[in-house]
């Protein structure tokens, strides 16, 4: 079976990989190969940061990777919190933050359109290779469920009507950003 690194610790994300990606590949953690960098993101884009977060595992490790890079555009803040989504609240990464933070933009406004975006960066053989997803959506007044991360409980996908956070995972994986870009991957990963 194929080993691969997907440069990421986050056990959320780690989890929904191994998930759509099935027994096809090993999916190992940063943790898992001993990675405790601290990798910038300083692209402006989330392509740009999904490829420095692979080319730091490839360059530094020698390891065939993807890692990827999500962000959520909201349509009345001019696109943010985009590509700062993780750090919209500070450097921290603290998600209940973050939701404050949006939710108390949101207050007053009246259209609440927003998408989510995900770019997966895939270096294989020397080769690097970009899939992205998106799902479009809106923005609750207020958060709704307890399963999922980040912005889930505030972000209604038009296919469901409920928060992702409101969905089990298979549900979720099928209509998400991360499960659309992770599909991409796992397709090409098939040929």
């Amino acid at each position: 079976m194929k080993r691969l690194v997907f440069a990421t610790n986050n056990a959320h994300k780690l989890e929904e990989a191994r998930k759509i990606l099935g027994d096809r590949l090993e999916i190992v953690s940063l943790e898992e190969i001993g990675c405790n960098d601290d990798i910038p993101e300083t692209a402006p884009t989330l392509e740009g940061n999904a490829l420095i977060k692979a080319r730091w595992i490839h360059d530094r490790y020698g390891l065939d990777c993807f890692a990827d890079d999500t962000g959520l555009m909201v349509d009345a803040l001019n696109g943010a919190p985009g590509v700062m989504s993780a750090r919209y609240a500070g450097p921290a990464h603290d998600s209940a933050a973050n939701m404050k933070k949006l939710l108390s933009e949101m207050e007053d406004k009246e259209d609440r359109r927003a998408h989510f975006s995900t770019a997966v960066a895939l270096i294989l053989d020397d080769q690097e290779y970009v899939f992205e997803g998106r799902v479009d959506g809106v923005i609750s007044r207020t958060p709704a469920g307890t399963q999922g991360f980040g912005y889930d409980p505030v972000f209604i996908p038009d296919e469901s009507g409920i928060s992702f956070a409101e969905m089990d995972a298979d549900a979720k994986n099928a209509i998400s950003h991360r499960g659309r870009a992770m599909q991409k991957l796992a397709d090409f990963l098939s040929r």
